[in-house]
């Protein structure tokens, strides 16, 4: 999120807020943010983690957080080992299950992540937070009920009746995590205040990266102790139980939002998302923040999928091992997120995406060079996520600042949507490219797509001070 300076332009009203009145103050108030958006206090001692977590509202979200995103990231390799056990034949190659458990992983977040952040900011996020933890944790726990109803049955077109019972469950978290996420987002905004969002973001990253390392590490052996505590349940009761224990937790959280916070007189769905966009083309910080976000994450996914690729051309490791290499990449970003929280506010938005941004590319570009050699490969794909986290946090972190209260959950919505859309792409499209151009050419391809979005986004911002 490169961010800084907006041009002098008041926000845009609502149109279907009817109660909306204009204050001349709104328009100072929106210069002065224009012109240092983070509306940081210089004399104050530089914020980190801790001091956020001071906050018991900020506490309650990142704690219901934590229990969400390991529920999150072991799910999916919950449903895989119960593809392999219960569905896969001996001999079969297991590539085709599993597409089809990540089609019905991915697919709500393109169709719904939009719509999603509409009716979040019409829902009380204390609600929404909670209910789809709840949901989520209810569906997983029904999944041993499921294999047992539908054990050796078959549909008519000869597929395993639990197998697409399996693939609605999967359709349905995923759906669910769609409102979670905007609800979350914005959430944030609401108790936190605007100096203390960078530490905030920071930590908040740093707990997704570390729930990824849990996931892509732990995932399997925490899933074969709880299968051996709890026989035939303990998996789901681990996962389920996950999101049970974070919308219990989310409980505790006051957001202070009132019914007159969430009041419209009329409601258009595609008008709400029209004027998301809208307003993102009227904030140009905004817009190239999140320009330079959904760069970032589409190198991430790409680098996801030749991680395998990497795993195979180095001699120390095998291909099934590449899950090592991610949780190194997941590791390097949790230093950046680190990093941020600690120094992020002795240098502006811009400044701090731009320098990750560089960082990517150098790093990438080591990789490139050094793909065959464990060690030097090993330093490159962490120097490329400690970097990514400085691009990443400044990010994330612009849009809420920029934001105003009732546009949150749209912007989020299609901040989501686009973000995923940019994970999922570059699944199929990386190896293809790979298979064509080579490993070396399309990290070397990454690294120019790196400094050539930081570069574009940082001359943005240097424009819009110029105006």
């Amino acid at each position: 999120m490169t961010h800084l300076f907006d041009p002098p332009t008041p926000n845009l009203p609502d149109p279907h807020d009817s109660h909306h009145t204009h204050n001349p103050k709104d328009d100072t108030k929106d210069h002065q943010d224009s012109v240092n958006p983070e509306n940081l206090d210089l004399s104050e001692a530089p914020i980190d983690s801790q001091s956020v977590l001071r906050n018991p509202n900020f506490l309650s979200l990142w704690s219901g957080q934590v229990f969400s995103q390991i529920a999150d990231k072991i799910f999916l390799v919950l449903v895989i080992a119960i593809v392999s056990t219960r569905f896969q034949q001996a001999g079969e190659t297991i590539s085709g299950w599993v597409s089809a458990v990540m089609v019905s992983f991915t697919i709500p977040a393109i169709l719904f992540g939009s719509i999603a952040g509409v009716y979040v900011d019409r829902w009380n996020k204390k609600t929404v937070l909670v209910s789809s933890n709840i949901l989520r944790g209810a569906l997983v726990l029904s999944i041993p009920l499921l294999l047992w109803v539908t054990k050796n049955s078959v549909l008519p077109w000869g597929a395993p009746t639990g197998f697409w019972g399996l693939l609605c469950i999967t359709f349905l978290v995923s759906t669910f995590t769609q409102f979670f996420t905007p609800a979350e987002q914005s959430a944030i905004t609401l108790v936190v205040e605007k100096p203390k969002l960078l530490a905030a973001n920071s930590l908040y990253t740093t707990t997704i990266m570390a729930a990824l390392i849990l996931g892509f590490a732990l995932g399997e052996p925490l899933l074969a102790l709880s299968d051996h505590l709890w026989h035939n349940v303990g998996q789901e009761i681990l996962v389920g139980g996950s999101y049970l224990v974070a919308g219990v937790i989310l409980l505790l959280l006051k957001t202070g939002e009132t019914k007159e916070d969430l009041h419209r007189d009329s409601f258009h769905l595609w008008n709400d998302i029209k004027e998301g966009l809208q307003y993102l083309n009227h904030k140009k910080t905004s817009l190239s923040a999140l320009i330079q976000l959904i760069c970032t994450f589409s190198i991430i996914a790409a680098l996801t999928v030749l991680a395998v690729r990497l795993a195979e051309v180095m001699p120390e490791i095998k291909s099934e091992q590449f899950g090592f290499l991610l949780a190194v990449a997941s590791l390097g970003m949790a230093i950046g997120a680190a990093v941020v929280a600690k120094l992020g506010d002795r240098c502006s938005r811009q400044t701090l995406a731009l320098i990750g941004s560089i960082g990517m590319a150098v790093f990438l570009g080591m990789l490139a060079v050094f793909c065959d050699r464990f060690g030097l490969g090993l330093v490159a794909i962490a120097g490329t996520g400690i970097f990514g986290g400085l691009c990443v946090i400044p990010m994330q972190t612009v849009i809420q600042e920029e934001t105003p209260e009732d546009m949150r959950g749209k912007v989020f919505g299609l901040q989501n949507n686009a973000v995923n859309i940019a994970l999922s792409l570059p699944l199929s499209v990386a190896g293809i490219a790979e298979s064509y151009f080579g490993l070396q050419k399309v990290i070397f391809a990454l690294s120019v797509i790196a400094i050539a979005t930081g570069i574009l986004a940082w001359y943005i911002a240097r424009q819009l001070v110029e105006q």
